[in-house]
């Protein structure tokens, strides 16, 4: 963005602001809407990145648990875990899935609630990063794109969102069998008559659908506004930088980014708690026959 604004003499527009923040770092452009030969680099190194933090932090603190009176950390991940554990159990009553399950859900909560948060850090500080990185390796610092909230990435979203549809599949085949969740498809939820076969299997694939993209652009719409309203609140500072008039551009830019960035702690939780529980929902629905 830098050196655009020393080329053209001018800073950067609004818009062209918005949508180089909004542009990711990719392989190639995509050729159609879905083009899933196209990957986002950022989306992809990030996610991975935080998720070895994840890893880290709980290795670190199963490294130093004791038995005696715990730390304030290990007894943050102590909460933590009894909290999901609690959950799990309401909601899967099988205890042999619950092995699995109740680590998966907890897996689900850190991971996606450390990648939200990175919404908090300022909107400019990455992307500059990058832009110098990329500048020094002698590219055209312009085309330097970095997006640094891999929830606000309707792939890494939906990505999510079809794992836990696969553990559902998974769940259903362990639980009732191929021949038993077969029948339910056809059978559930309005009766066993062949007449009624095809209606059956079609609420059940619309079933299957509606509960996989909706779960997965839940997270992502919401983590898209936030960061949308992140930019449009750095704007004003900007402005108020380009003008130098305007002091209350200026104060407007604190006072609503402080707000916004507490109310946004609040939204990256539950974002992340609402996830895990539709996780859970829906295994648990997966153990349950019609």
């Amino acid at each position: 963005m830098a050196a655009e604004s020393a080329a053209a003499g001018h800073g950067p527009t609004a818009g062209e602001y918005i949508v180089h923040h909004l542009t990711f770092w990719q392989n190639k452009k995509p050729g159609n809407v879905v083009d899933f030969s196209v990957f986002n680099w950022d989306s992809m190194f990030w996610a991975i990145l935080i998720g070895v933090a994840g890893c880290f932090l709980f290795w670190k603190a199963a490294r130093k648990a004791t038995s005696g009176v715990p730390g304030r950390f290990q007894a943050a991940v102590e909460i933590l875990v009894e909290m999901v554990d609690a959950q799990a159990k309401g909601i899967v009553h099988s205890a042999q899935s619950r092995k699995l399950v109740a680590p998966l859900a907890l897996t689900v909560f850190v991971w996606i609630f450390l990648m939200n948060a990175m919404d908090l850090l300022p909107v400019d500080l990455l992307p500059v990063l990058w832009q110098w990185a990329y500048g020094a390796a002698g590219h055209d610092p312009h085309h330097a794109y970095m997006r640094s909230v891999p929830t606000a990435d309707l792939s890494v979203t939906m990505g999510l969102s079809l794992s836990v549809l696969l553990i559902c599949l998974f769940y259903n085949m362990k639980m009732k069998g191929v021949g038993g969740w077969v029948h339910e498809l056809f059978t559930a939820p309005f009766g066993n008559h062949p007449a009624l076969w095809p209606f059956n299997f079609l609420m059940q694939i619309i079933e299957f659908v509606a509960k996989t993209v909706s779960h997965g652009m839940r997270l992502f719409g919401n983590m898209y506004a936030g960061e949308l309203i992140f930019l449009l609140i750095a704007l004003m500072g900007g402005a108020f930088s380009l003008t130098g008039t305007g002091i209350g551009l200026a104060i407007g830019h604190i006072i609503a980014g402080s707000a916004w960035a507490i109310f946004h702690i609040l939204i990256i939780t539950l974002q992340a708690f609402v996830f895990m529980m539709l996780t859970l929902v829906y295994v648990g629905q997966a153990h349950d026959a019609h």
